[in-house]
This record gives C-alpha cells, sequence and structure tokens, in this order.
C-alpha cells in the first residue's frame, strides 16, 4: 500500500507563483498559505502540501547564489520531515539553480523537482497548473519499497522531465521551454506518469551531504570570431576569477590569435584555471581534435566534456566553495550524473 506522502512545496518566485485578480484583471503574487484554495486540483492529489517560500521572492532574473544557499538551508531543515520537494521558480535561471542544488546536496535520497511556467497560473492557457500538478505527482511517486522513484535534482517542464543539471532554457515564447540534448528524459508525463530507471541515478549508499558553501570568483566568456581579448583583462585576472569557463568552438577549439594566447598563457601562468566547455548543445569537448584545440590543452584546460554552461560553472562554484585545494581530477569525475 502506497502511504500519503508529505511535499514541500517552496516558492521562488517567477510567473508560475502569479495569479489573475478576479475583480481587477490584475497580476497578483499566490497567497502560499492558501495555495489549496487557489488550485482546488491539489485536494484530488493523495499528498500532504506543505508550502514554504524565500524569505524574499524574487523574478529569476534576480537570483543569486546566496538565495541558492538559502534553498538549501530550507531543505536541510525538512529534509527528515518530508518526502520529496518542489520548488516553483522563474525560467530564466532555473537550470542555474538545478545545476547548483544538484552539487550543494549529494546523495539525494528524495527528489528536488523543479518547475516553472510560461504564462501565470491565474492565465486561462497557463502551463503552469499541470506542471505543478504533475511536479507533486513526480515527487509523490514511490516504488515497491514505499521508496521514492526519484532521487535526484531534476526539472519538469511540458511533460518533459530531465536531470536538473543537464538541462538548459531553449526558448522564450514556447511551453517546451527546456531541452537536455546529450542525456535522455528522465521521464514523462503522458496518461500515465513514467519515471525511466535506467537513466535515472540509483539509490544512494552514503548519506545525503549539504554544501551550503559556493565561491562567486567563477568567471565565464564566450568565444567569437574576432574577439579583442586584451579587452577581457579583468575576467582573467587571477584576483577576480579563480578559474573562468570559456565557451569554446565545436569540440573546444580557440583562436590561436597571438593576444588570445598572451591573455590565458599570463592567467594560468599566475594560478587560473581553464575550463572548456562547447557552444554546441549537443556533443562534447574533446581535447586536442584539432590543431585549434591545441591551445587550451596545452594550457592544461579542464576539460568540461559535455557539461551544460550552467553545470560547469556551478560545478566550479562548488568545487571552489569546499575544496582546499581543488585538482582537476575532482571537477572532471562525474559526481551527480552531470556529464558522461
Amino acid at each position: 500500500m502506497v502511504m500519503k506522502s508529505n511535499i514541500l512545496l517552496i516558492y521562488t518566485g517567477g510567473t508560475i507563483g502569479m495569479m489573475e485578480n478576479p475583480s481587477s484583471g490584475e497580476l497578483e503574487p499566490l497567497k502560499f498559505e492558501y495555495i489549496h484554495e487557489q488550485i482546488p486540483e491539489i485536494q484530488r492529489l493523495d499528498i500532504a502540501v506543505i508550502p514554504v517560500s524565500l524569505s524574499q521572492p524574487l523574478d529569476s532574473s534576480q537570483m543569486h547564489p546566496s538565495h541558492w544557499i538559502e534553498l538549501v538551508e530550507i531543505i536541510r531543515f525538512h529534509y527528515t520531515r518530508v518526502d520529496g520537494f518542489v520548488v516553483l521558480h522563474g525560467t530564466d535561471t532555473l537550470a542555474f539553480t538545478a545545476s547548483a542544488l544538484s552539487f550543494m546536496i549529494q546523495n539525494l535520497q528524495k527528489p528536488i523537482i523543479l518547475t516553472g511556467s510560461q504564462l501565470p497560473v491565474g492565465v486561462l492557457r497557463s502551463d503552469g497548473k499541470e506542471n505543478l500538478l504533475a511536479a507533486l505527482e513526480i515527487a509523490h511517486k514511490k516504488n515497491h519499497k514505499n521508496q521514492p522513484q526519484l532521487r535526484e535534482v531534476a526539472v519538469f517542464f511540458q511533460s518533459k522531465l530531465f536531470r536538473g543539471n543537464r538541462v538548459s532554457k531553449i526558448s522564450t515564447n514556447q511551453f517546451d521551454a527546456f531541452a537536455s540534448p546529450n542525456h535522455p528524459l528522465l521521464g514523462f508525463a503522458g496518461v500515465e506518469i513514467e519515471i525511466d530507471q535506467v537513466h535515472s541515478l540509483p539509490f544512494p549508499p552514503k548519506k545525503t551531504v549539504f554544501y551550503p558553501r559556493l565561491a562567486l570568483n567563477i568567471g565565464l566568456i564566450k568565444l567569437y570570431p574576432g574577439m579583442h581579448l586584451p579587452s577581457y583583462s579583468s575576467v582573467f585576472n587571477v584576483l577576480n576569477h579563480s578559474a573562468v569557463v570559456i565557451e569554446a568552438f565545436g569540440s573546444g577549439n580557440t583562436s590561436n590569435d597571438p593576444s588570445f594566447r598572451a591573455v590565458i598563457s599570463k592567467y594560468v601562468r599566475e594560478g587560473g584555471v581553464l575550463v572548456t566547455v562547447s557552444q554546441c548543445t549537443s556533443g562534447s569537448v574533446i581535447p586536442g581534435k584539432y590543431a585549434a584545440g591545441q591551445l587550451l590543452m596545452q594550457l592544461g584546460a579542464w576539460n568540461g566534456k559535455n557539461l551544460t554552461t550552467e553545470a560547469a560553472v556551478t560545478k566550479l562554484m562548488w568545487l571552489f566553495g569546499n575544496q582546499s585545494k581543488p585538482t582537476k581530477a575532482l571537477f572532471e569525475k562525474t559526481l551527480c550524473g552531470e556529464s558522461d
């Protein structure tokens, strides 16, 4: 017999948390203490929903690592008291938050599912209500041992369940706004909700570990033809950034321009770390595959493989925030399904 689940519903802000005032027609924030009244369909689920909010809900474009730390503390406080978590989040930085949480809470034994919407819940054609209800159902799903079927950070959007650190936002105007080209779906909500146990993370043998610390001195640049690297000297300054993620061309290629070489070589000599990811949404970095990929390999750049940019940045924040001596080996090790 499947027991009733307690699911913590965490509101961070964003489009999904808006309802239309029937009198004025204006969009107003959901009153989460009355969420069962505002979304009565929740009462039909065999779930006890416990609503909480960030201390100050915000548009996701204003999301900061300090808010990720607050989220982790909320989850840690309630971790032994509930069966799973659903996080309502604006779509713009949802993939960053999902990636960050996957590194900040490792060896998960319960689901943390982020979802949002392109239209507010209070709008007639909103995708928000279905996303929320399905996310709650997924967080509630148990196996024959009455254990959660999903034990990782995931993103649910438009009927699809993605690994949280494998997803990126791809559309500003379609309901199907997220994609994960380098990893299969974890599940799908059709007539039935199906979770792919083959591609989901296995039950962890170790205790859940919380890491409420992040380093903020991580940089990011995207290469483009003709870019003037000396103008980016402040990015490649070890006093500003301990590590810089470089979105390179193709499988890790860069310009061989002497000024480019001079800037990043100096950065490495002074102790900075380079991390290579690809600008392509599908595929992986293959160091030295082409002559144009030799420079970063020669400088000892850490291989981002097929990490999303969101995962690369947040993994570095976690690594430099929690390791006294961050290493290439640990960065390139798959910790929670983030790369192949």
